[in-house]
């Protein structure tokens, strides 16, 4: 089993930065793929971003592309994304994912979730 905590959530205005981190636990030495999604209210829980924990390769949603950055301590067990330039349409609970596969965007391929931060953004 892995367990995720997440932080770094918050309240910030338009253009504004934040950076998110998820703390790893339990397996860690089973994981080769992490990911960040976020939901908003009323929507689907989207793909933000994800980094193969081997490799460090990165992949990120077009909507996100050019403002956010996800990176890894692999000696700590924690991802990051760092938000720059938010937009009041990245407002959402943002969790963290991590799976035992080589997976990006599909939510069913990640195993382990962490409980979500909030993220609002004002405009």
């Amino acid at each position: 089993q892995v367990q995720l905590v997440e932080s770094g959530g918050g309240l910030v205005q338009a253009g504004g930065s934040l950076r998110l981190a998820c703390a790893a636990s339990g397996r860690t030495n089973s994981i080769r793929s992490m990911g960040w999604f976020r939901q908003a209210p009323g929507k689907e829980r989207e793909f933000v971003s994800a980094i193969i924990w081997t490799t460090g390769s990165t992949y990120y949603a077009d909507s996100v592309k050019g403002r956010f950055t996800i990176s890894r301590d692999n000696a700590k067990n924690t991802m990051y994304l760092q938000m720059n330039s938010l937009k009041p349409e990245d407002t959402a609970v943002y969790y963290c994912a991590a799976a035992p596969r080589l997976v990006i965007a599909a939510t069913g391929g990640y195993d382990y979730w962490g409980q979500g931060t909030q993220v609002t953004v004002s405009s």
